[in-house]
């Protein structure tokens, strides 16, 4: 990166996609100030007592409280937009509490933002909003507008979006689960077997924003290339990792799950640009002309098929025993070794 010395603002920056961005760029000169904005003062606390860094600066404040966002980024160059209600159960079960997060909270970002000429914001979203079936997927899809609709109006501020997969070992997911039923001699929960997920590390998901924070143009999603594999094959790799015998308990799929993950759509991949580890979506900029929508359509989106879970690169239990064995959380609690592990 090229950038020196610009402040940055994380919201939701005690998450793990904030430590992560922390760990790579508190200790360089990229930026002289880094502020987190998040609800969870507990949360903060204990990020500001962990790294102990001059350059941090914390803001406790709600993204669904534009005047707590405007105060926070007076003087922000760059932002990360990483806030956000993602638990599949809980959105649906709630899912006017993920709306007003997700879509209006991302509304409130870029008009703060934009008030404060900001250069670039970067939003992140997820796989499951395309194609979605699930209230969380469908918050995270209308946030994915939002974020767009705005990118044609901001004349001194880019807005763009990075879509990702399931982070490994991150916050509320599965592999800490399994861990810690195969530590306390239970069995291992698995919804179906053969459902698929993306795999990608936090490290990835921090390249993925970091490419789109240098390449990106008002309204591009970026996805990058992730390889899957089966629930099945994760919780037998994790078994031979920690050379465990637990029982296998099939327990059905969840409120609002799929059974594999969507990262582009084919109606994506027609315009996709094929940027070598990672696929750029332009926004599409036609105007309220709706002959162009309803009249001109593209011949070829039946050709196309979209990018998913199932069609990706299979890792099987030997290629997920490996990606298990670079995460600071396996490499610690299964090895045994003096990792520094990402707070949730």
């Amino acid at each position: 990166m090229k950038i020196q010395n610009k402040t940055l603002l994380i919201t939701g920056g005690t998450g793990s996609f904030g430590h992560a961005v922390l760990n790579r760029f508190l200790h360089t000169n990229h930026f002289s100030e880094i502020r987190i904005f998040s609800r969870d003062e507990k949360k903060q606390d204990d990020m500001r007592n962990q790294l102990n860094n001059d350059k941090l600066k914390f803001y406790i404040g709600d993204v669904r409280d534009y005047n707590s966002l405007e105060r926070a980024m007076r003087g922000v160059d760059y932002v990360f937009h990483a806030a956000a209600l993602k638990q599949v159960p809980s959105c649906e079960f709630f899912p006017l509490e993920a709306t007003k997060t997700n879509v209006f909270g991302t509304q409130n970002v870029i008009d703060a933002a934009g008030i404060n000429k900001v250069k670039k914001v970067i939003c992140l979203s997820t796989d499951k909003a395309a194609y979605p079936i699930n209230a969380m997927g469908i918050s995270k899809a209308l946030m994915e507008k939002v974020a767009v609709a705005a990118s044609r109006n901001l004349s001194e501020t880019t807005v763009c979006l990075t879509r990702y997969g399931n982070v490994m070992a991150s916050r509320g997911s599965v592999i800490p689960l399994f861990l810690k039923q195969i530590k306390d001699n239970k069995p291992i929960t698995i919804t179906d077997p053969n459902m698929t997920r993306f795999l990608m590390s936090l490290d990835e998901a921090v390249e993925l924003v970091l490419f789109a924070f240098e390449n990106g143009n008002p309204g591009d999603l970026f996805v990058n290339k992730a390889p899957a594999g089966t629930i099945g094959d994760l919780a037998q790799a994790l078994k031979e990792l920690c050379n465990a015998d637990n029982e296998v308990k099939i327990i059905g799929t969840r409120h609002g799950e799929k059974l594999y993950e969507t990262l582009c759509t084919r109606e994506e991949m027609v315009k996709a640009e094929d940027m070598g580890d990672f696929y750029r979506i332009p926004a599409d900029n036609r105007d309220l002309n709706y002959a162009q929508y309803f009249s001109e359509g593209e011949e070829d989106v039946s050709l196309i098929e979209d990018y998913h879970s199932h069609n990706t690169e299979q890792q099987g239990v030997e290629g997920m025993k490996k990606l298990l064995s670079t995460l600071p959380l396996i490499r610690k609690e299964v090895f045994g070794e003096d990792v520094a592990q990402m707070p949730g």
